[in-house]
């Protein structure tokens, strides 16, 4: 008696393969979601704790608890200080380093961008100590332009590297027809190469941004005094001694906290999905 067989289709087992992958996915999203949710509903919750639930009642008290000048303005007035600072001078450094890189052919340019992808890789644990004991003999400690330069100098190499991939997108006839009409190099740079890779000059802000903005361990570590400290120190403050923490009013400081993070993506989203404005440019 014949015996028959069903092997699957190349349609089925794509379908599940699809399936897999969205399951797969549901289970990310889940775990980046949980935790936002908690923020949110805590927030809004006069007696949250460490469960996701709804309020017993919708109540604004744990924002007016920690919007005060010594809780939250002061904190976040140095969180954009040094985290501005930072992400504009390392925008400024990265496009000046990346531009030789990506216009000039030279023997050193491999290993210079193999030494930037190994300075990339190294925990900021580990140079956090010689950086201490120079920040001491410089007179640099305690500053805020000491940690903007160490912040700018901790990201700069990703940043090159970044700043780098995006400007080898730009036809360099561009820059040539430039140079006929007598403009520099500097010149080029800016009124040529920067505008035309918006995105990617969005891209290297917001990430340099973003990675100091969350920073605990190097303002920690550099500054002092308490009325330098940022708000990614400051919240440390919510968490009391022997484990007592105040859940509704950590979650609206996080909320709070959060906000210029995602202001700046929303102001600079445009630019991110926008791709290189070339256009026919380059035709002639």
């Amino acid at each position: 008696m014949a015996v028959l067989t069903h092997r699957a289709t190349p349609r089925s087992r794509r379908s599940g393969r699809r399936l897999a992958a969205d399951a797969g996915l549901l289970v990310v999203a889940a775990a980046f979601a949980l935790p936002l949710a908690w923020v949110i509903l805590s927030s809004l919750d006069a007696h949250a704790d460490l469960r996701v639930k709804m309020p017993d009642g919708v109540t604004l008290s744990n924002f007016d608890a920690v919007l005060k000048p010594d809780i939250t303005f002061t904190p976040l007035l140095n969180s954009l200080i040094l985290c501005g600072g930072g992400t504009a001078l390392t925008v400024v450094c990265a496009a000046l380093a990346a531009y030789p890189l990506s216009r000039f052919r030279s023997r050193l340019n491999r290993p210079f961008l193999l030494t930037i992808l190994f300075a990339t890789s190294l925990p900021i644990t580990a140079i956090m100590v010689p950086v201490y004991a120079l920040f001491v003999q410089v007179n640099l400690i305690d500053t805020t332009q000491g940690t903007v330069f160490f912040f700018a100098a901790s990201q700069l190499p990703f940043a090159i590297w970044l700043m780098k991939n995006f400007m080898d997108g730009v036809p360099k006839e561009l820059e040539e027809a430039a140079w006929t009409d007598g403009a520099s190099s500097l010149q080029s740079l800016v009124r040529i190469v920067l505008p035309l890779m918006g995105p990617g000059v969005a891209v290297v802000t917001v990430f340099s941004f973003v990675m100091m903005w969350g920073n605990f361990f190097v303002p920690f570590m550099l500054l002092l005094t308490p009325d330098q400290m940022p708000a990614s120190v400051s919240i440390n403050e919510f968490f009391g001694n022997r484990g007592t923490v105040v859940y509704g009013q950590l979650a609206a400081f996080s909320v709070i906290y959060s906000t210029p993070v995602i202001l700046l993506y929303v102001l600079v989203a445009r630019r991110l999905g926008g791709g290189f404005a070339l256009g026919g440019a380059v035709k002639g």
